[in-house]
């Protein structure tokens, strides 16, 4: 694919959630019917959506929010939140009657997440949302979505970016299976391992498979399709093209938001120009980063700090 020589800032467009995260931090989990004392408790802003567009902003790029949120408590500070990064937030919409999205999430003593979502207004963004943002939609280099919004929604989006001539990112977050008449329609498709098993119905639980997975999806009509394997780095795949790109070392605190901050770097790393492999192993490292810090959006690193990082680091063969 073409990559365009950038006169400005990338504009990118996230089309997806906003959740409030409650993140617990526990070297056990109780048994039906038991309490226990869990070491920390933080809570802060998140879902897939907003994180992206943080990530996004911090790498440099002009982002807007297409997004609801509840009339609740959690609402205006979410709105808020993203306007303190400098993100448009004129298409975030509030709900009335409904509450904001919320994930509970659970870190164990070695880092590793589990996540429940409830999807509250999230689940209200609609087809005529998108259609009623056109305007910003049309400007953008780069659309980036997900699922923790109506699936019609993102179908809808990917059509409209499609028939616009606009780059699309897809992450299918939370996994679930999808029709692939519509996937077509994504420029890229990224599932981390349990997604990619969910989305192709194939085991991802080796490179060789996360290989076999990304060329079903090729088959299928995907066009673009990168698995993200935690430590192991991506596998970018492309018609005629199936390339391993390695990870980046780092002693992992807190995993969670990892993901958001490979999608959303490599939204702009992929807009700004970079050529896609090394757009890839750049995210590697900024989603490397980000599992440094506690919690999601707070976690992530500013541009300054990763340049330093890939100066250090660079990999000329990655």
């Amino acid at each position: 694919m073409p990559q365009p020589s950038m006169t400005h800032s990338p504009r990118i467009v996230v089309v997806g959630s906003i959740n409030i995260d409650l993140t617990t931090f526990t070297d056990n989990f109780p048994q039906p019917g038991e309490t226990i004392f869990a070491r920390e408790f933080n809570l802060g802003f998140g879902g897939k959506g907003a994180n992206q567009a943080v990530a996004a902003k911090l790498c440099g790029a002009e982002v807007s929010m297409l997004a609801r949120v509840g009339d609740d408590l959690f609402g205006p500070a979410s709105i808020q939140n993203l306007a303190s990064y400098g993100i448009d937030t004129s298409r975030v919409l509030v709900t009335p009657d409904v509450s904001s999205g919320v994930a509970p999430i659970f870190v164990d003593s070695s880092g590793q997440n589990r996540i429940l979502v409830v999807k509250g207004a999230n689940d209200r963004l609609s087809s005529s949302d998108v259609e009623a943002a056109s305007d910003i939609l049309r400007r953008a280099d780069f659309i980036v979505l997900q699922l923790e919004i109506p699936l019609e929604t993102v179908y809808h989006t990917l059509r409209f970016a499609r028939a616009h001539g606009i780059r699309t990112i897809l992450n299918p977050a939370p996994g679930r299976p999808l029709d692939f008449s519509e996937l077509s329609s994504a420029d890229y498709l990224i599932p981390n391992e349990t997604e990619a098993e969910i989305v192709s119905a194939m085991p991802v639980r080796s490179i060789d498979q996360a290989r076999a997975c990304a060329q079903r999806l090729l088959d299928a009509g995907v066009q673009r399709v990168i698995v993200t394997l935690g430590v192991n780095g991506a596998l970018f795949a492309a018609p005629g093209r199936v390339e391993h790109v390695p990870g980046f070392n780092v002693e992992a605190f807190d995993t969670t938001g990892a993901g958001d901050a490979f999608i959303g770097s490599l939204a702009h790393f992929l807009a700004t120009g970079r050529e896609e492999i090394e757009a890839v192993s750049r995210a590697n490292l900024y989603a490397a980063l980000s599992t440094l810090g506690v919690g999601t959006q707070k976690s992530f690193v500013k541009m300054d700090r990763f340049e330093a990082e890939w100066s250090s680091r660079h990999r000329t063969a990655p």
